[in-house]
């Protein structure tokens, strides 16, 4: 799901104090959640329009470098939010203006903003990301596989006279079935989650060893159901797989509000 906006703010000049804007919140109250802002230690605070807020906090207009101290403190804002609101995170380094800019926002994106915090209430996101142990599967891909087993003993049995059409054949029968078990695996471990978790979206694997790159919105009603059957999946196959769980996290795969601002120098 995906609201989005393509409103650009008057220029400035970089000397200008603008309003960094890390989620928008259901609150007709103002908060203030504490010295946490991007930036070094800024207080974070509420800019409201009726029933909506944004969660922002005071800074030069600039643009943020994507560091890992600042995507660090901008993740850290939207998980100290979430634990009482429910969020729709904001892109990093989003950056208005003036409070009245964010209003506007408020303003002209009410229905969908609104539309948006109902079907994200109360929803969290997890991450997952599945890799495995490719020596060990091959090894019980050999053993399951009588044609892998057959050609692996005849090249071993023949040294180097063995035949390097043995050898190619080998290399694409043991190829084609590790992409099969790969794909058995992730089918497993999506349907298993499947009825304790909301929706799943799946990003491309980093490197070799991880075949899953997941994310899953999950309801917090079933925030333990949904933390057992990843144990479950976990044990399951241990002897292959490593399973990395992270979370929760605001839903950031599944909502998305993306603002261009344009630059200074622009």
């Amino acid at each position: 799901m995906q609201a989005e906006t393509n409103e650009i703010p008057p220029r400035q000049s970089a000397s200008d104090e603008g309003k960094y804007v890390y989620c928008i919140i259901r609150s007709a109250d103002k908060r203030d959640f504490g010295t946490i802002g991007i930036g070094g230690e800024k207080p974070v605070y509420t800019v409201h329009h009726k029933d909506l807020a944004a969660v922002v906090s005071d800074t030069p207009i600039r643009i943020y470098d994507p560091t890992r101290e600042n995507v660090l403190a901008h993740e850290f804002v939207n998980e100290t939010v979430m634990k009482d609101h429910t969020v729709i995170p904001m892109s990093f380094g989003t950056i208005f203006r003036t409070g009245d800019d964010i209003v506007e926002l408020l303003k002209s994106t009410y229905r969908a903003l609104e539309d948006v915090l109902q079907k994200m209430k109360d929803k969290i996101e997890f991450g997952l990301k599945v890799l495995w142990d490719r020596n060990r599967v091959i090894a019980h891909l050999e053993e399951q596989d009588e044609e892998i087993r057959r050609l692996k003993q005849e090249i071993e049995a023949g040294g180097q006279s063995s035949t390097y059409f043995a050898r190619m054949q080998l290399g694409r029968l043991v190829e084609g079935a590790l992409e099969e078990a790969a794909n058995q695996y992730v089918l497993d471990i999506h349907e298993s989650l499947k009825p304790v978790a909301v929706a799943s979206r799946t990003n491309k694997p980093i490197g070799d060893r991880m075949i899953l790159n997941g994310a899953y919105l999950v309801d917090r009603s079933h925030e333990e159901d949904f933390d057992r059957v990843v144990k479950q999946l976990s044990q399951k196959y241990e002897d292959v797989l490593s399973f990395k769980y992270t979370g929760p996290w605001p839903p950031y795969n599944f909502v998305n509000i993306k603002l261009r601002l344009e630059r200074a120098d622009a």
